[in-house]
């Protein structure tokens, strides 16, 4: 499956050189994801690379894969950054962490080329929602005042006030699993 950034957080089309692209890969082991994105030059985070909790403060690429859970959702959110940062975080409900702790750091190889990231990682089956299909979402953080926020699906909340925590509304991926 590939999504792209393409519109704004509230719904206008984003500029073509701000779209961020993610091809996303199902197989036994686990999710390959590959990341495209424009590079905004924010300044990186106080640490070194590795799992941070508050990534989404930063420049930032996000991609939540969520499963129907009865009544509400299982979701997980992981982010990743242009500067081999990471977070995942796994939800039971809306908003509501499994663990007061993300998970650990996931192995990121990050490049930079012509003004733009590139990203690859494979997250562990286990850190992923159970379902046959998957509902899917990304986004892309950038910017210190004002930040900006792009997103792959059109999600309908109050204009200038982003909420990416929306399963109800992201695309729905039917996926088949790669050897």
């Amino acid at each position: 499956m590939i999504l792209r950034t393409s519109l704004t957080a509230d719904g206008d089309a984003a500029q073509p050189g701000e779209v961020a692209v993610l091809t996303l890969h199902r197989t036994a082991a686990g999710l390959e994801v590959e990341i495209d994105a424009p590079f905004h030059g924010d300044p990186p985070p106080p640490t070194p690379p590795g799992a941070l909790d508050g990534l989404w403060a930063f420049e930032v690429v996000e991609l939540f894969i969520a499963s129907p859970l009865g009544a509400g959702w299982a979701y997980t959110e992981l982010e990743f950054s242009p500067h081999g940062h990471t977070l995942t975080l796994r939800f039971s409900a809306i908003r509501a962490r499994q663990t007061a702790t993300p998970l650990p750091h996931l192995d990121t190889a990050v490049r930079h080329e012509a003004g733009r990231w590139h990203a690859r990682a494979t997250v562990p089956v286990e850190w992923l929602p159970t379902a046959p299909e998957w509902h899917v979402n990304a986004c892309a953080i950038h910017g210190e005042t004002p930040r900006r926020y792009l997103t792959a699906t059109e999600l309908h909340t109050p204009r200038g006030k982003p909420d990416f925590h929306r399963p109800d509304q992201f695309q729905v991926w039917a996926m088949r699993v790669s050897p």
